[in-house]
């Protein structure tokens, strides 16, 4: 308390006897009978000297931040595009800093060699076709190229996955993440946001899913029945206000259950082999050194942003539509500890999208793994997938191709009956 009164003082202190100083000059110059609008050559010449000094003491520590701090602070691009991006980003640096270096060398060095001098008039140019032209044209260039660059960079981001990547749904909801792997087929299961259940946080599409979601609509707690039963049991008093509430959302209910059931009747259940056999990761995503993977990205609530600073890959995650991009990973987790020297570093996925209160905290750890010790993982993974851990009672759909083989062989049996 007593440091923080020493400094308000002094604070203070300064302040009055800055306008102590400006108001000896001011009284100076009455009586001398200068005005105030009225500097000397010495003036002039002094403050243009100093304008020079501040140019060095300006560029010099510029250039020492730089050196002492890094050339972008960014650290190592750990995936393929990463590194384009980076030179991206190094070349549109180098145009901005020779920018400022130029302008403002020329702002101190004019203001130095261009000093007023006594009887010497400004001049005072009012136009000048090549100037204006010169600095119309070059920035346009130079943004033209790097606009084309950072498209071409994005398209390559952003394009059509080749088909042996590797797929991955991340699901963004307030305030986690959950990645959705796409198992051993490589496609990811269809979904349906009013399939959305205790079981099926993600809401996968399979036929079990929709019976699941159909039986909860109608007759769970606070399902068509229950609701039912409560608005016409007359032993219930309820004020107009929470009758008309529960009026409204048996209305929504019923109308979902409507929809239910066209899903359930469009519904094919050969569909259902690619959600059964995905497998759903929280807390920590693992991700295999030099495999390509394309990430699809889904929001339950409002909008968030997939953020991998290692990988310098962004998607916004938006309710309603499903986003995507694609990176290969190319510098393991272990790798990037020795090169930056910390045993206990870990890559990491964050919402660079401000999401509401726990926003700060709305993370999930990468683990990138050799390939070895990734298949070992995945082939673990393989006993945990989505039928396992919520329908486990539920048989798998028999697979296109050995339902055809099947009825081959009963037309081939009874053709031999026959």
């Amino acid at each position: 308390m007593g440091t923080k009164l020493i400094i308000l003082l002094v604070v203070i202190l300064g302040v009055l006897a800055i306008a102590q100083m400006m108001r000896i000059y001011e009284l100076s110059s009455k009586i001398t009978g200068k005005k105030e609008n009225e500097i000397s050559n010495r003036d002039n010449r002094f403050n243009a000297k100093l304008m020079l000094l501040f140019m060095f003491i300006f560029f010099g520590s510029f250039i020492y931040m730089m050196i002492h701090y890094g050339w972008v602070g960014r650290g190592v691009a750990a995936s393929k595009h990463g590194k384009d991006i980076d030179w991206l980003l190094n070349l549109n640096l180098i145009i901005i800093i020779s920018v400022f270096f130029l302008t403002n060398a020329l702002l101190y060095i004019f203001a130095f060699r261009f000093v007023k001098k006594p009887g010497v008039p400004a001049y005072y140019l009012a136009h000048n076709n090549k100037l204006e032209m010169l600095w119309t044209v070059v920035p346009a260039m130079v943004l033209a190229v790097i606009i084309i660059l950072g498209l071409k960079t994005w398209n390559e981001a952003t394009g059509d996955a080749p088909a042996e990547s590797i797929r991955v749904e991340l699901f963004s909801k307030q305030f986690d993440w959950t990645a959705r792997y796409s198992g051993k087929d490589n496609k990811l299961g269809k979904f349906d946001y009013k399939l959305t259940l205790d079981n099926n946080e993600l809401a996968l599409k399979t036929a079990a899913t929709i019976d699941s979601a159909i039986r909860m609509m109608e007759e769970g707690p606070m399902g068509i029945k229950t609701l039912e039963a409560k608005l016409n049991d007359k032993k219930i008093i309820m004020v107009p206000e929470d009758r008309a509430k529960m009026e409204a959302d048996l209305s929504r209910k019923e109308r979902l259950i409507r929809l239910l059931y066209q899903m359930k009747e469009k519904h094919d259940p050969k569909d259902d082999a690619a959600a059964w056999d995905d497998f759903i990761q929280k807390d920590t995503l693992y991700l295999c050194k030099g495999k390509e993977y394309e990430f699809n990205f889904r929001s339950k609530d409002v909008i968030h942003s997939a953020f991998f600073p290692h990988f310098r890959a962004q998607m916004n995650t938006v309710p309603g539509l499903t986003t995507r991009f694609k990176f290969t990973p190319d510098v393991s987790t272990s790798e990037m500890r020795e090169i930056k020297g910390d045993e206990n570093f870990n890559y990491v996925l964050l919402c660079n999208k401000i999401c509401g209160g726990a926003h700060y905290k709305m993370k999930m750890m990468i683990v990138v793994m050799e390939e070895d010790a990734y298949n070992d993982w995945f082939k673990g993974k393989m006993t945990k997938t989505f039928r396992d851990t919520y329908f486990p009672a539920v048989e798998p759909a028999q697979p296109a191709a050995d339902a055809e083989n099947a009825e081959g062989q009963t037309e081939q049996a009874q053709n031999a009956e026959a």
